[in-house]
């Protein structure tokens, strides 16, 4: 062979390898255009994880035939509670990934081709091992945690994503319950939209448009840690100590302390104060004085008026529905109330309302409908004090539950007692020393229960007790107790002293324990509709945001304390 065509050979096959090499080589990329991440915090102390992907292949590259998602950091899960689909078609191909510490979902024949798109879907259930106590200054323990979604590799993306990542708290908060942790990295805003669902879960959510594919955020939130069972929060404590580094952290903190310190003390009295102000539910006019005492308010109303503990008021309304013969309780732990088919026509409009949320089986809608007509009625409450003297009113009917105690407590026999106690029921639960009143009302003797008594307490046999004179069961609306009624027969229930006290008391930690739940949080959801805190005034110190309610916290992933549920890249 002629060397000039040796030559010519070898170069044709050079050029031939270097043209189809970008062939050979071909590697993932693509962008990811839209994102959505939901984190559902369960009430056994799990984590529900829910990632949405729009990906668009680009012209020329690899097929997508595995996304590598990456799990949080120190998680406990199984393959089997992971669920995922690509354009709604379920994949069953999903196994841990050789890339990241997190999971593969193999695409197979619905693989993304190059310049095509497709939304993956992935849901994991039962993520364990995420939540620590948090080191806040409440009154309560709070848990904590933070979760970096996943992330791909630099070297697979490009553009920007319309990234949203929404948070679930547990049922039952109020929007003071809970704080955020302001984001990190973040390009959108760190005060998140925020509102309490049909369920009752307070959800955080940022968006923005500008994330990046391969951006690494990091968002958190602390709530009480009731709300979770306290087995699953972590109490090991992690730092990362570096001799090196200590005195060059020890200067600054003694420069700033004092200032750190005067901050400090802020935060606590207002964190103190806003506790204290949470269960402040009358709208802020009603405090604006006015001239005289407005009367004619019912017990129920009254209690509104005084700002008496929601438990106690509504056990007042159970009461009351229950002598108008609308409803029976039937179990106590829990609590169980059973409504007549057929309503009375002399009931309130709390009292409807109070009956309709009785009538819900599932215990996050009672509880919410509860929520509404305490609303209700304190915006009913407000109306009727326009003019008049909250001050002067209050006092008035603090004098009406003293008479009220009196007239129980001079009855000259039981029998008396039981008909005036009857009447006054409801004005007596007004009393804050109310429990140690009965207590000695009641004494050790005999005790001749109201008739109705049998509805309220499961215990009680309707047919139990003698006949005596008394009165009817009269409408608990009454603006105060009267004495006398028509001579009619009726059966009183009889009790030891003590028992009958602790049927009565019992009432109410029967509401509380098993419908209100947290009381802070129950009167917190009414609060934050009835007597909102006031929006923030511009500040260089972002500590708090509007959007609905809640609080940040400018914690770090320095400690266990503000755990990272971090998530890494992949394909």
């Amino acid at each position: 062979m002629k060397p000039f065509k040796f030559l010519s050979l070898v170069l044709a096959v050079l050029l031939t390898l270097l043209w189809a090499q970008p062939v050979f080589a071909q590697d993932y990329y693509f962008e990811v255009p839209e994102a959505e991440i939901f984190v559902i915090v369960e009430e056994d102390g799990s984590l529900s994880i829910e990632y949405f992907y729009r990906f668009v292949n680009t012209a020329g590259a690899h097929p997508i035939d595995y996304v590598d998602i990456g799990m949080p950091g120190n998680s406990q899960y199984s393959l089997s509670d992971i669920t995922a689909s690509v354009d709604d078609i379920p994949i069953s191909d999903i196994s841990d990934s050789p890339y990241v510490d997190g999971v593969a979902l193999g695409l197979g024949a619905h693989a993304i081709p190059a310049g095509g798109s497709g939304v993956v879907f992935m849901r994991a259930e039962n993520v364990r091992n995420q939540f620590y106590f948090a080191s806040t200054k409440e009154e309560q323990p709070y848990a904590s945690f933070n979760f970096q979604p996943n992330f791909f590799g630099s070297e697979y993306v490009s553009g920007s994503t319309n990234l949203t990542v929404t948070f679930y708290l547990p049922p039952g908060m109020s929007f003071e319950d809970p704080r955020w942790i302001n984001p990190k990295g973040w390009p959108g805003s760190d005060t998140p939209a925020s509102e309490i669902d049909e369920y009752g879960r307070v959800i955080y959510q940022w968006s923005s448009t500008n994330a990046a594919p391969d951006g690494k955020y990091t968002f958190g939130a602390t709530f009480p840690a009731s709300y979770i069972p306290a087995s699953v929060i972590n109490t090991k404590q992690t730092f990362t100590f570096d001799p090196d580094a200590l005195l060059g952290t020890i200067l600054p903190i003694a420069c700033c302390g004092s200032i750190f310190l005067i901050f400090g003390l802020v935060v606590y009295f207002s964190v103190k104060n806003a506790k204290k102000r949470q269960l402040k539910y009358l709208p802020p006019k009603i405090a604006i004085e006015g001239h005289g005492i407005k009367r004619g308010l019912t017990a129920v109303e009254a209690a509104i008026l005084m700002e008496q503990p929601m438990d106690r008021i509504l056990t007042m309304i159970l009461f009351a529905v229950v002598k108008k013969e609308a409803a029976q309780v039937v179990k106590r732990e829990p609590l169980e109330i059973k409504v007549e088919e057929t309503l009375p026509q002399n009931l309130r409009e709390y009292e409807t309302g109070f009956l309709q949320a009785f009538r819900e089986t599932s215990a996050a809608m009672r509880r919410k409908k509860l929520q509404d007509m305490m609303i209700a009625l304190v915006k009913v409450v407000g109306e009727k004090m326009k003019g008049f003297s909250q001050k002067e009113s209050v006092v008035y009917y603090k004098e009406i539950v003293n008479k009220a105690w009196q007239q129980v407590e001079q009855a000259e026999t039981p029998e008396v007692r039981a008909e005036k106690y009857s009447e006054a029921v409801d004005w007596t639960m007004l009393d804050k020393d109310f429990d140690t009143r009965t207590q000695r009302t009641f004494g050790s003797g005999p005790v001749f229960m109201p008739s109705w008594w049998w509805r309220a307490d499961p215990t009680i046999s309707r047919t139990t007790g003698r006949t005596v004179g008394g009165a009817a069961a009269r409408d608990s609306g009454s603006a105060a107790p009267s004495g006398g009624g028509k001579s009619t027969t009726i059966s009183l229930p009889s009790l030891p002293g003590s028992n009958a006290a602790a049927s009565v008391i019992g009432s109410v930690q029967a509401f509380s324990a098993g419908v209100v739940g947290n009381l802070t949080s129950f009167t917190g959801a009414v609060t934050s509709q009835t007597n909102p805190l006031p929006k923030p005034a511009p500040s260089t110190f972002r500590s708090s945001g509007g959007g609905g309610g809640g609080h940040s916290c400018a914690c770090a992933c320095a400690c266990a304390g503000c755990a990272c549920a971090c998530a890494g890249g992949g394909r």
